[in-house]
């Protein structure tokens, strides 16, 4: 049950998998997620459905090795199988406005891509510009082209696509005259912040796609909670795609912080785990 059925390297640090889930997959939809556990002690872990099969019964998600739980589920191979798989969970995103740009920065592309793509399967006019620190760390780069009408590729020091920040390109698309329905912004905290203070003084509609920390997936343990017009909610179950103009995005990167130097404690452990086990 949830075996791997393929594994696929896309940059140093960041790789995909399909999984057997016949479930999850005849019911899965753009913008929603799943929660995988490596083995019966892992850790919940959500990650966005990148695509998914019905036909062959398989879900694939896209997933940086920054933790503990991603750096055991790297040194899962082709064949293996997980202990859950949980799914599809959240809401499906909107696929509204006829002409629409999506924003992915980084590993969010492997949530902006999926979006992309239901836009274009709708028959909307899809823009993508995506956006990365260098050329090692593009991913999705084709997936992309064959679902965007045009597609823009940036990156900070210039050695893939053009030079600079997606939202750079984005107020020159604006400022050129393009008609924009709606941006949706999928990345760092940090960058959709500054693509929806962006919209917010052009008066274009943003979505951005919340992934905060995460356990249970249904609303109870209230770990994903989020300020929203100034009321709390919750990503897992009220999300994960909310209005930009009325995220608290401050408030969501203080939380984010607090559990940096946990993460990192866990991750040295998992490593040194996984070595000993190598070494056995």
């Amino acid at each position: 049950m949830f075996e791997i059925t393929e594994k696929r390297i896309l940059n140093p640090t960041v790789e995909e998998i399909t999984v057997y889930a016949p479930n999850a997959a005849a019911k899965a939809k753009a913008g929603q997620f799943i929660i995988l556990r490596t083995d019966e002690d892992g850790e919940r872990i959500p990650f966005t459905i990148a695509s998914a099969d019905p036909e062959k019964g398989t879900v694939s998600v896209i997933y940086q090795i920054v933790g503990a739980g991603t750096r055991k589920l790297s040194a899962l191979k082709q064949g293996d199988s997980l202990h859950d798989f949980a799914g599809p969970l959240g809401k499906p995103s909107e696929i509204e406005g006829e002409n629409v740009v999506i924003i992915g920065g980084g590993v969010g592309c492997a949530i902006a891509w999926p979006t992309a793509k239901a836009f274009k399967q709708a028959g909307k006019n899809v823009t993508s510009i995506v956006g990365f620190r260098n050329k090692d760390l593009v991913i999705l780069e084709d997936e992309f082209k064959d679902t965007s009408d045009a597609f823009y590729l940036m990156s900070d020091d210039g050695s893939a696509g053009q030079k600079g920040l997606v939202t750079a390109k984005l107020e020159e698309l604006i400022q050129n005259g393009q008609k924009i329905d709606r941006v949706i912004a999928i990345g760092p905290l940090i960058m959709m912040k500054f693509v929806c203070e962006l919209t917010k003084k052009y008066n274009i509609p943003t979505i951005v796609s919340m992934n905060p920390i995460m356990i249970d997936g249904t609303g109870m343990c209230g770990g994903c909670r989020l300020v929203v017009d100034g009321k709390m909610q919750f990503a897992c179950v009220d999300g994960p795609d909310f209005d930009g103009h009325k995220v608290d995005f401050d408030a969501a990167m203080k939380r984010n912080r607090q559990y940096l130097d946990f993460e990192k404690h866990k991750y040295e452990e998992a490593c040194n785990l996984l070595n000993k086990e190598v070494d056995a």
